[in-house]
């Protein structure tokens, strides 16, 4: 796909489908939404809208023949909902992208597009995002025709902002879709290794620093987590380290991503219905991966260092057993109760060793628990936390990034439920509240002067339904756009 901006005039741009976007208005009628247009141009689509049932609710796409004086082959008209708060970026995102996918058959689209300089990069980024489909693995069924080209209309005395903002909406666009790539990966296709050379490759040219943790490493610095979920493999795990330092950076930034690249559960087995999708069990690695390549490509002051501990969780004959203790990086002896809680062992490792740097904020995410979905659904990531001021932060900026994120308590009562009479702690605690306990677990590694966040995207990260808004099935490339904005806000002071 090809997304440009230019300052044509609406009825005179050629284009297989024109974009013009309405909203309910007074009654029963509707309103334009767009700038361009004459007042007898905006009367014709307007009555012609009508005359359809067009109603301007958001995400409503109502296709219509081209009226005389249009050099567009048909009209898209496209509802934005009631917007007499204003408008809302991730209601624009949404329709955009849905728009977006309806008409993927269509060769160039153009769509008339607020000047305002955060509607041009909600829209250009929407449409990036919405035209997105993962074919790589595709044979014969492999799609013959091109992306579409993309065309955003804007006025005369936007044009130069409008160009930076799709730029800006190009790199996030780029990152999400990384990130979407390698969630949707399949397995044998992106084992470990192939997992840490593809973080090495997402910088190349970029000053980002890469260094790789092979199994003899692991086992010199003491990453017991990290191996001991991998040992059942024929894969061995990995553990990366992304180094970014830009000169004249005051905040420093940890994100840690949870990588296992498939998960059988171990010893103790998942079912079979869905394990497919655990191919995406490196949902967390994937956004720290995608957040790096955009962070370093944006050039944002602001030291971030990214950590993903890599495994594949097999029940092979040297896999570990329930009742195993194994020792973390930073000396905690842990007795797995159930091995298929594994991503909070890697994650452990990792943890402890980005606690030495002692950033200014250390963030962790991972595809943790099914306890997050039953909580919170398959939209809306669990954020817990150390302090509230940390948990507000992230909130804050995944909410400004458009990523749906709840705020979750860390109850003390919980933790007792992780005690082990054999070892410092286990790895699993009480059933009710999972998530929590999850991370009441990883928070067992983290120092209290040390502020800290642990993301649970177990819902976020794939989407087992239908498309939605710029959202694909498959990899959604959740946290990427949250973290470039917790970046942006570290370096903002």
């Amino acid at each position: 796909m090809t997304l440009t901006v230019a300052a044509t005039t609406p009825s005179t741009t050629a284009c297989d489908a024109l974009v013009i976007a309405i909203m309910p208005g007074k009654g029963k009628t509707i309103a334009l939404a767009a700038h361009g247009l004459s007042a007898a141009q905006g009367n014709r689509i307007i009555d012609a809208a009508t005359s359809v049932g067009a109603t301007g609710k958001s995400g409503e796409l109502t296709i219509l023949p081209a009226p005389t004086g249009f050099t567009a082959k048909k009209i898209a008209v496209l509802g934005l909902g009631d917007m007499a708060k204003g408008l809302d970026l991730e209601v624009l995102r949404n329709a955009v992208g849905s728009a977006v996918r309806s008409l993927s058959g269509n060769k160039k689209i153009a769509i008339i597009a607020s000047p305002v300089a955060d509607h041009v990069l909600a829209t250009a980024l929407a449409a990036q995002l919405g035209s997105y489909s993962f074919t790589e693995f595709k044979g014969k069924a492999k799609p013959k025709s091109p992306s579409p080209n993309i065309v955003l209309l804007v006025t005369k005395a936007a044009l130069t902002e409008s160009k930076k903002a799709i730029a800006n909406a190009a790199v996030l666009s780029q990152a999400v879709n990384l990130s979407r790539d390698l969630v949707n990966t399949p397995p044998n296709a992106l084992n470990p290794i192939g997992l840490a050379a593809a973080a090495k490759g997402s910088v190349a040219g970029l000053p980002v620093k890469v260094t790789i943790w092979d199994e003899k490493a692991l086992k010199r610095d003491g990453c017991g987590g990290i191996l001991a979920v991998g040992q059942g493999s024929v894969n061995p795990p990995r553990l990366v380290k992304m180094e970014y330092s830009p000169a004249g950076a005051k905040a420093s930034l940890a994100i840690v991503g949870k990588g296992i690249t498939f998960d059988t559960g171990g010893i103790s087995i998942k079912p079979a219905a869905g394990m497919d999708e655990m191919k995406g069990d490196m949902g967390g690695a994937a956004a720290v991966i995608g957040a790096m390549q955009a962070i370093a490509t944006l050039g944002i002051k602001v030291k971030v260092t990214g950590w993903i501990p890599t495994a594949e969780n097999m029940p092979g004959g040297n896999a570990q057993r329930p009742g195993d203790v194994i020792t973390m990086f930073d000396g905690t002896t842990v007795e797995v109760l159930n091995t298929d809680a594994e991503g909070r062992l890697v994650l452990a490792d990792a943890l402890g060793m980005a606690v030495l740097e002692k950033p200014d904020l250390i963030i962790d995410v991972a595809t943790l628990t099914g306890a997050q979905r039953i909580a919170l659904g398959s939209r809306t990531a669990g954020v817990m936390a150390n302090n509230d001021d940390s948990r507000s932060l992230v909130c804050t900026a995944a909410d400004e990034a458009g990523e749906a994120a709840w705020p979750m308590p860390l109850p003390e009562y919980l933790r007792a439920s992780i005690d082990s009479p054999t070892a410092d702690i286990a790895n699993i605690g009480d059933r009710l509240g999972g998530m929590l306990s999850a991370g009441i677990f990883l928070k067992e590694f983290i120092p209290d002067d040390q502020p800290w966040v642990h993301i649970d995207i177990a819902g976020p990260s794939f989407n087992d339904k239908g498309p939605y808004g710029y959202t694909p099935k498959g990899g959604t490339g959740s946290t990427v756009r949250t973290f470039v904005q917790v970046a942006k806000t570290l370096a903002a002071g």
